[in-house]
Order: structure tokens, then C-alpha cells, then sequence
């Protein structure tokens, strides 16, 4: 059974990036095979990895939906709507060489998630005993912890930026952690884009209020902002990239 790793916070604290580092400096320490997952509707964690992906689970909910209602049915005659659509959710397994990814997506127009979290939901619980690692980086907020849509929790990473309402927001997820007794083995806080890669005396003030263990703390880079700009992977950063000597000791220190 895959030791799942979910990386959750705030929206624009970074998650993807740590995620998406977090990923290929595993696959380098041969802890693979390993499933990533986005569970995010507004899903990027392919452009971070440098994935080309040809569909979504959002994207099949869509295609099944409308073949109910569309002449041009793409189901073929005498095949079931779930047999159709289980052939179809594996298309969305992108497989790399160490890792493979599978995207949550979103559905169109109005309406909300339910359906398609609970597809992700049941398909990484049918992946999960497959894989040595699963990890997730989650949608902004709270709601696949509240949830219950991962299977299992074994590392929770907490991600915030170097501001007060990043830990206050860390610190909340902790707590609906505890509260749906989620039990992981390890839970803490990075701290991501921190100027000089230190924290300044209010925000290590709030980590203490707060009650959550500090992992580490990992610098700002303009390399990062650069490479986004450019449009190329971020795991194309360097090896001696300043983000990625912080993200290497915090691996060490968690024992991954």
C-alpha cells in the first residue's frame, strides 16, 4: 500500500512547485514507482513536471454527460456507460518513466465539483496499491480533507508563504486534520519564498501560536519566477538551485 503524501495550503503559497520538485527529487532517490495526482480543478502540476496530458477525469465526466444527450453518442453499441468509463479514466494515467500522473480537471460551466472529486476519489483508491508513493497536491483550502476524499494520509505538508494569513491557514488544515482523525505520521509546515530563506521574528511568532512543526523553510528564487515566465518546467531548475538544497534537507528530515 502507497505511503500517500499530501500537500496542502492556501492558494498562491506555492504548493505545485514544492510538489512538483517534491516528485522528481524522490524519483532521483529511487523511491519510485510513484503516482502523482492534482487534485486540483484548476489543475498545472503537469506544466511544473513538464507533462504533456491527454485527458482529464473532469474531461471524461464531461464527454460521458454529453453522450447522453448527443446524437454523435461516442459509446459503442453494446458497451455499458461504467465499462465505457473505465477505459476512459485509464486513458487519463500519464505515464513517465518513474512516475505516472493522474489529473483531477475540472467540469464545465456551472455547477459543482462533487461528481468529479468523487471519480479522483474512487480512482486512487484503486491505484493506490499500486504504487510505493502517492502524492497529492490538493486544491487550495479545505475541502478534500473535510472531505474525506484521500484515501489515506500518511505525511501531511503544510504549505505557507512568509505571511501570517499562510500560517494561520496551515494551522487550520492541522486542526481539520486532527478533527477527522486523519492520524498522519508526520505533519509539519514549509515555509516557501522566504526572503534570504530566513523568517522574520512575527511569522516564527505565529508557527508557535499556531502549534505546528516547522519542516524548513525554503527560499525565494527568482530562477522560479523566471522559469514560470518563460514557460518552462520547474523541474528544470538547476541542481543547485537555492529552492532545491532546502527541499532536499527537508526530505532528509522527514525520512521520506
Amino acid at each position: 500500500m502507497a505511503h500517500v503524501i499530501a500537500i496542502a495550503g492556501k492558494g498562491g503559497v506555492g504548493k505545485t512547485t514544492l510538489s512538483g520538485l517534491l516528485i522528481q527529487a524522490m524519483c532521483k532517490l529511487g523511491k519510485t514507482p510513484i503516482l502523482a495526482v492534482d487534485a486540483d480543478a484548476n489543475s498545472n502540476l503537469n506544466e511544473v513536471l513538464g507533462v504533456d496530458v491527454e485527458m482529464t477525469l473532469g474531461e471524461v465526466r464531461e464527454q460521458i454527460e454529453r453522450a447522453e444527450t448527443s446524437s454523435q453518442n461516442p459509446i459503442p453499441s453494446g458497451m455499458s456507460k461504467a465499462d465505457y468509463a473505465e477505459i476512459m479514466f485509464q486513458r487519463c494515467l500519464n505515464e513517465d518513466d518513474d512516475f505516472d500522473l493522474l489529473v483531477m480537471g475540472r467540469t464545465q460551466g456551472k455547477g459543482c465539483y462533487c461528481y468529479v472529486n468523487g471519480i479522483l476519489q474512487a480512482q486512487m483508491q484503486k491505484l493506490l496499491p499500486h504504487y510505493q508513493y502517492m502524492i497529492v497536491d490538493n486544491e487550495a483550502g479545505m475541502e478534500h480533507i473535510s472531505r474525506g476524499i484521500l484515501p489515506k494520509v500518511d505525511t501531511l505538508i503544510l504549505v505557507s508563504d512568509c505571511s501570517r494569513r499562510g500560517v494561520q491557514a496551515a494551522g487550520r488544515i492541522a486542526q481539520l486534520a486532527k478533527e477527522c482523525n486523519l492520524n498522519p505520521s508526520t505533519m509539519g509546515l514549509i515555509v516557501n519564498r522566504a526572503p534570504g530563506g530566513k523568517l522574520n521574528a512575527g511569522t516564527l511568532e505565529e508557527i508557535e501560536q499556531e502549534g505546528l512543526n516547522l519542516l524548513g523553510v525554503v527560499p525565494h528564487d527568482d530562477l522560479v519566477y523566471e522559469y514560470d515566465c518563460d514557460g518552462k518546467p520547474t523541474v528544470q531548475l538547476p541542481d543547485d538551485s537555492a529552492v532545491r538544497t532546502a527541499l532536499n534537507e527537508i526530505i532528509k528530515k522527514i525520512s521520506l
